[in-house]
C-alpha cells in the first residue's frame, strides 16, 4: 500500500495514493539532480558542523544563545507561516498543536542541556555524545513495541561502548568534563523525543506550521528560563551578535534547511548518515579555530561512537529498502 500523497500545505491528502517514482539502482535520483543534492548536502553538513564551535566561541550565556537562535529562526519563518501557510496553521487540530508545543519544550530542554556542555567538556566529546540521538530513538521505539533488527542493537551497543570509553577519558581529566558529557547525553535523549514527536505531528500538519509552533514554543520557554535565572539577553559587543547571527545562518538556515531540502532526493538514510560527519567536522573546526584538541585517548572512543551510530543508520537504511521493495497488497486484499 502506497503512502498518502502530501497536499499543497504539506498535509496528507485523504484518499489519494502516491505513484512511486521509477527506482534506480541506488534508490535515489541520478544525474545532475543527484549531484546538486550531494553538493547541497556537503554545504549542510559544513553548516551544522559550525554550530558547536560557534557556540563555544560566543561570549554570551548558553541559554541566551539558545533563545536568540530560536527567536531569529521564528522571525525568518513568520512571513512564510503567517502568509503563505496560514491554511496549514488553521488546519492544525488541537492534538497536533499540543504535540507541537510539547516538542518545543523538549527542544528547549535539548538546547538547555547541550549548550552548557560545550563549556564543560571538549567540542568533540559534546558533539559525539549529543549525536547519539539515533540510539535513543531506537530504544524508545523498542519500548513502544517496535522490533528493530539485530544490526541496530549491535550498533547501539557499540555506540554505548564508545560513550563509556569517552566518559572514562573525561573522568581522568576532571569531574567537570564528565558532567558535561552527562549533559550532552541528556541532550541527545531530549532530541530523540523531539524527533519522534515531530514525526508524528508532521504526518498531519505541514512542516512550516509545525516548526513555527515548535520553535516559537522553544523561544518562549528559553526566554522564561533566562528571565527567571537572571541570564542577560543583551549588552554584548558587536562581535558576539555577529557570532549569534552566523550561528543562526550557518547551523539553522543553511544547515537544517538544506538537510530538509535534500532529504527528498537522497532519502533519510543517506542524509542521516552524512550528518554523522558533524562530530569530526566540529572537532576539526574547534581544533583549527579554537585550539581545542581533545586528549589523544579520546579519538578511538569518538571513532567507536561514530561506528556504532553508522551501523544503526545503515541498518535502518536496509530496512527502508526492504520496505520499499515489498509488493503492494492486491486490490481488495485484507490488510493484516
Amino acid at each position: 500500500m502506497t503512502a498518502p500523497q502530501p497536499a499543497a500545505d504539506g498535509r496528507a491528502a485523504p484518499g489519494r495514493a502516491s505513484v512511486p517514482a521509477a527506482p534506480t539502482a541506488a534508490g535515489a535520483p541520478t544525474g545532475p539532480g543527484r549531484s546538486l543534492d550531494l553538493a547541497l548536502l556537503g554545504v549542510a553538513v559544513a553548516g551544522v558542523s559550525m554550530s558547536a564551535p560557534l557556540i563555544a566561541a560566543t561570549a554570551a550565556p548558553a541559554l541566551a544563545i539558545a533563545f536568540w537562535r530560536n527567536a531569529l529562526a521564528v522571525g525568518v519563518l513568520a512571513p512564510l507561516a503567517l502568509w503563505r501557510h496560514r491554511a496549514g496553521l488553521r488546519g492544525m487540530g488541537r492534538r497536533a498543536v499540543g504535540l507541537s508545543v510539547l516538542s518545543g519544550v523538549l527542544l528547549a530542554l535539548h538546547f538547555g542541556l547541550w549548550l552548557p556542555s560545550l563549556g564543560m567538556t571538549s567540542v568533540a566529546a559534546s558533539t559525539a555524545l549529543v549525536t547519539t540521538t539515533p540510539v535513543w530513538t531506537t530504544l524508545i521505539l523498542r519500548v513502544r513495541g517496535h522490533r528493530p533488527p539485530g544490526a541496530v542493537w549491535a550498533g547501539t551497543a557499540l555506540a554505548f561502548l564508545g560513550v563509556l570509553l569517552l566518559t572514562g577519558v573525561d573522568l581522568s581529566t576532571g569531574a567537570r568534563a564528565l558532567a558535561g558529557d552527562a549533559l550532552a547525553l541528556g541532550a541527545g535523549l531530549a532530541a530523540a523525543c523531539y524527533v519522534l514527536l515531530g514525526a508524528e505531528v508532521r504526518a498531519a500538519a505541514s512542516t512550516t506550521a509545525y516548526t513555527f509552533v515548535c520553535y516559537g514554543t522553544t523561544a518562549v520557554v528559553l526566554l522564561a528560563v533566562c528571565l527567571v535565572g537572571g541570564s542577560p539577553l543583551g549588552g554584548w559587543p558587536g562581535g558576539t551578535w555577529l557570532k549569534i547571527a552566523a550561528l543562526t545562518a550557518a547551523a539553522q538556515l543553511l544547515g537544517h534547511s538544506l538537510l530538509n531540502r535534500v532529504v527528498r532526493g537522497l532519502g533519510p538514510s543517506v542524509t542521516s548518515t552524512a550528518t554523522l560527519l558533524e562530530s569530526p567536522g566540529a572537532a576539526l573546526v574547534a581544533a583549527l579555530w579554537l585550539g581545542q584538541t581533545p586528549p589523544a585517548a579520546a579519538y578511538p572512543a569518538l571513532a567507536v561512537v561514530l561506528a556504532g551510530l553508522a551501523l544503526v543508520v545503515l541498518a535502518g537504511r536496509r530496512g527502508e529498502r526492504a520496505g520499499a521493495q515489498a509488493p503492494a497488497a492486491a486490490p481488495g486484499a485484507r490488510r493484516p
